[in-house]
């Protein structure tokens, strides 16, 4: 896809997974067109005691946020150069919704061990550990998330039934200091995601009483 040679860069959003234990990159996931639109939702933690009135304005845990969009897929332009994009020619852009859609599956090889461990009569058997995921979504959006709802909306196919263009809708739940405790890399990146929206809460200038019809508060 031709672009203006003065253009700006354009960033990309995607997700990142790590190794919950050593911090590492396990694979970068970048979404190759960004979605039109992100809808956030955030649900209130509250202490919610009924008919304790000294609790209406503690909070108990920070929001749960949740994040929604559809992003897509579609091998349509490396079609075109078929020498400089044999993966796409032979195969579609099956290697780009198996990247996303494994970070949802337990590995082979964790199943597999976790069958041999059956087998040989081993009474508790731990649930298996998935690598972290972090959405990003510029500088300022690194966040820690667990992937809760997932759906592939397969559009088009070449003549051997690959696919070739897709809609993958993701839902996302932030995973807090409550979710990863605040020793962990995840939670330090959500702590660090918290503050970046205080630092950015202080520089909206709000605004006076007047412009609300009020001269103060009685």
């Amino acid at each position: 896809m031709s672009t203006f040679p003065n253009s700006p860069r354009l960033l990309k959003g995607g997700i990142v997974l790590i190794d919950p234990d050593t911090s590492s990159i396990v694979r970068i996931i970048t979404l190759q067109y960004n979605p039109d639109t992100l809808t956030r939702t955030l649900q209130v933690q509250a202490v919610t005691s009924e008919g304790d009135r000294s609790d209406p304005l503690r909070l108990k845990a920070p929001p749960i946020e949740t994040f929604k969009l559809e992003a897509e897929i579609d091998a349509t332009d490396q079609l075109e150069f078929p020498d400089q994009n044999p993966n796409a020619v032979q195969v579609g852009i099956q290697p780009q919704l198996a990247a996303l859609e494994t970070i949802i599956y337990p590995t082979s090889d964790q199943l597999l061990s976790s069958n041999n461990l059956a087998r040989a009569g081993t009474l508790e058997i731990a649930p298996m550990e998935a690598p972290l995921s972090l959405f990003i979504w510029s500088s300022n959006r690194v966040v820690p998330v667990r992937i809760t709802d997932f759906s592939i909306t397969e559009e088009a196919f070449d003549p051997s039934l690959n696919p070739i263009r897709a809609k993958v809708s993701l839902g996302l739940r932030v995973l807090s200091v409550y979710d990863l405790g605040f020793d962990n890399k995840g939670g330090s990146l959500y702590m660090a995601y918290q503050q970046q929206k205080e630092r950015l809460a202080a520089m909206n200038k709000g605004g006076g009483l007047s412009g609300l019809g009020l001269r103060g508060i009685a």
